[in-house]
């Protein structure tokens, strides 16, 4: 008999480890991150997926067999053709090993199902941007965000809650569907949950903030309300009966001084404003010249001196670049008039030409 080489075994021994790691985290679920280093593990070669395969078939759950089937088609193919003396032969000498590796492995370095399922959830980390930067971020549970210029998030996800904190700036949120886990964002005084939808939250300051939803709901409640029960309440209670203000696709909400208007219809012009900086964008409609550069002041550290009233009053209307401190300022000067010099390094003054 030709003897197998020390490091093949070592190698081989490596792979039963990993592959009933694999098949334990299979039998309770595979997050999409796990699923894509699942994949890549399995192909590394033909060894990982005849062991990884043989181990599902002793596993007390003919789930995992059949998930792998449904993956590797051709594996399940191959499979039949081996003979019953083969797979018998082999069945006992992988039952002694999976015993073994029970028996040791798992219990020296694989946490407990309750601990697996709570780690397979839990995500803590911070998402941010700098002024004039723009990022979208994958979540773990297959949400996005999307950040506006110079704004934080802070992501504290566990195995029954997903809850994240707007500190500052604007942020759209796109919401992966879970019943059993609602997503609430806290923004200063004020919470909006959702269990599946698309919105976008503005934070002007803790008791000054913006809504907009564009598909599903979203629930406006106080930051301090208990919501371990939102997917029920979502469910069973009419709206007039929740706990908070629900805001539906279409709809806008502001909250000013701790004091929330009236929940608002805007049409899809306005949400394409009020959204247009998820496009590099920034749209005035008749704001005062004012109100515009404090807007664009968001995306730059320039910062903008104003030489009198009557300028400030000026209405602009158009689309800029968020950043385009050059575009913007020779569009001033076509259409208004307006003169600009630079009198600091990152300060602009501006004023009528006479």
């Amino acid at each position: 008999m030709s003897k197998v080489s020390p490091i093949f075994k070592v190698n081989k021994d490596a792979i039963q480890e990993q592959a009933c790691v694999w098949v334990s985290k299979m039998d309770r679920g595979l997050s999409l991150t796990e699923k894509n280093e699942f994949i890549y593990w399995v192909n590394q070669s033909e060894l990982h997926r005849e062991i990884l395969f043989d181990f599902a078939r002793l596993w007390d759950d003919l789930s995992v067999l059949n998930e792998l089937s449904a993956l590797f088609p051709i594996e399940k193919q191959k499979a039949k053709k081996r003979t019953k003396s083969k797979i018998t032969k082999f069945a006992m000498a992988a039952s002694i090993a999976l015993a073994v590796l029970v028996g040791n492995y798992f219990h020296f370095a694989i946490p407990s199902h309750e601990q697996i399922t709570a780690q397979q959830f839990t995500e803590i980390k911070n998402l941010k941007t700098v002024v004039g930067q723009q990022a979208s971020f994958s979540l773990s549970d297959g949400s996005i965000i999307q950040l506006n210029t110079n704004s934080l998030v802070k992501i504290n996800f566990s195995e029954n809650k997903r809850l994240l904190t707007l500190v500052k700036g604007e942020a759209r949120f796109d919401v992966a569907k879970d019943k059993t886990r609602p997503f609430t964002v806290t923004v200063g005084n004020k919470s909006f949950t959702a269990l599946g939808t698309i919105f976008n939250v503005e934070k002007k300051s803790d008791q000054e903030m913006e809504l907009v939803v564009t598909e599903g709901k979203v629930l406006i409640t106080k930051a301090s309300a208990l919501l371990d029960t939102i997917s029920e309440v979502f469910a069973e209670l009419p709206s007039k009966q929740l706990p908070g203000v629900l805001v539906k696709s279409g709809e806008k909400a502001i909250i000013e001084k701790d004091i929330q208007a009236p929940v608002q219809k805007v049409s899809l012009d306005q949400v394409q404003k009020d959204l247009a900086w998820q496009q590099g964008m920034l749209i005035f409609e008749g704001e005062s010249l004012a109100e515009a550069l404090k807007e664009v002041s968001r995306y730059t550290s320039t910062h903008f001196e104003i030489a009198d009233q009557k300028l400030a009053n000026i209405k602009v209307a158009g689309y800029f670049k968020a950043g385009d401190i050059e575009g913007l300022l020779q569009s001033l000067h076509s259409n208004f008039n307006i003169n600009f010099e630079k009198t600091h390094r990152n300060s602009i003054r501006l004023s009528l030409a006479q």
